[in-house]
């Protein structure tokens, strides 16, 4: 099978592919090149530079095309059609883990900086000029820490709060258990009790506009190493300027630049209250091995074993689905056709197969059927008749 990592992949990542038999190339293809090979290829993996739309997906799928999954090194998936891959019968899986402490750490990073203004003084150093109370800072100690979206990152970022004194409140759709974090009702209590909040979320929509910020403490800190869209910058910029908040911190923005060293415009540029950072809270050496090695296992997972953990197009688990299940346990001996014969036997009684997993036993194969209907005794006796089969229980 041959895997096309367009957005490029970490040395270990490729030779963990190629050791499992997989022919990798990592040279990049432009738009047009890529629409033109993706039919040849079993896996794409990329990152968020290569766009992949509906076009690109049909050409890899349709009239014979190979394209069986699709992998996101990362966690946004913004840049993959989602309902296209799933209308064409292509997985689409990411790589959540791999960078999670990174972009935690400069989350809390940001926070540092901008709190005791080290970039201002670092500045004012460089053009030669000593101050020291110009820059009195906060100490983050005692602090509250607000979390708007409180999953992996969120959590990771928590802890590390807590383990310098810092309270930890936030607000998440789906709470969990065991949370490092202290779940309040909705955003507004977060942001109203918060002295820093940092954004964790996805989707598109401005979280952070005037109405927000009006709610956030004068002395607060925003800080967003999530989503550039997440916040409404013309917003910030006017609540920076006016004291709305004493200050802000971002590692991504509205408007980023599409290619290293071009020009990056803002209106964050005249302020003296912000500290700015390029988009570079999963840039470590660390991360981008991690998330390789993540997302090459994952991949690997799919194409060996049809495994559908870490997919985000469809449910990870058959529970997932959201239909009700029942199990269906079958001893039998390990010959040709005995599957066939399975699938014919509970097709003719109505019962629909979602998933079966297998293992050899010391003298036989125990299988066991995830189906749709809940299983009788007909069906039972019906399995128990054909040759070879031990035992059937439910």
């Amino acid at each position: 099978m041959r895997i096309l990592a367009n957005d490029g992949l970490n040395e270990e990542a490729v030779a963990l592919l190629k050791k499992e038999g997989f022919s990798v190339e990592t040279e990049k293809r432009s738009a047009e090149d890529l629409l033109g090979e993706i039919a040849s290829f079993d896996a794409l993996l990329v990152r968020s530079a290569t766009k992949v739309t509906r076009e690109l997906i049909e050409a890899g799928a349709k009239n014979g095309g190979k394209l069986k999954i699709i992998g996101r090194g990362g966690v946004g998936t913004d840049n993959i059609d989602l309902e296209a891959a799933k209308q064409c019968g292509v997985i689409v899986k990411f790589a959540p883990n791999g960078n999670t402490n990174a972009t935690a750490e400069h989350a809390l990073g940001l926070m540092f900086a901008v709190a005791r203004k080290v970039p201002m003084a670092h500045r004012t150093l460089m053009g030669g000029v000593w101050h020291k109370k110009r820059f009195q800072g906060n100490e983050l100690h005692g602090k509250t820490l607000g979390v708007i979206g409180c999953g992996r990152i969120g959590q990771c970022l928590a802890g590390k709060a807590l383990g310098i004194g810092m309270k930890v409140v936030g607000y998440d759709l789906y709470q969990v258990q065991d949370s490092n974090v202290d779940y309040l009702p909705s955003i507004d209590d977060v942001l109203k009790v918060s002295d820093f909040v940092s954004l964790h979320t996805g989707g598109k929509d401005a979280i952070i506009t005037e109405r927000e910020l009006a709610l956030m403490k004068p002395t607060a800190y925003l800080i967003n190493a999530s989503r550039g869209s997440n916040v409404r910058e013309a917003d910030l910029c006017a609540a920076l300027k006016n004291g709305t908040i004493a200050g802000a911190a971002l590692d991504c923005f509205e408007k980023e630049p599409k290619r290293e060293g071009e020009a990056f415009q803002s209106c964050l540029h005249e302020l003296d209250n912000i500290v700015m950072s390029a988009h570079l809270g999963a840039s470590t050496k660390n991360a981008v091995r991690k998330t390789g090695l993540e997302i090459a296992t994952v991949v690997t997972k799919y194409l060996r074993r049809g495994d559908f953990g870490n997919s985000v197009n469809v449910g990870e688990t058959v529970e997932q689905e959201g239909k009700r299940i029942y199990s269906l346990f079958i001893t039998h001996e390990d010959k040709p056709g005995m599957f066939g014969k399975f699938g014919t036997t509970l097709g003719e009684l109505g019962v629909n197969i979602r998933e079966n997993n297998s293992r050899f036993l010391s003298d036989s194969v125990q299988t066991v059927y995830v189906v749709h209907q809940e299983p009788s005794e007909e069906v039972r006796e019906k399995l128990m008749a054909i040759p070879g089969v031990k035992r059937v229980t439910f």
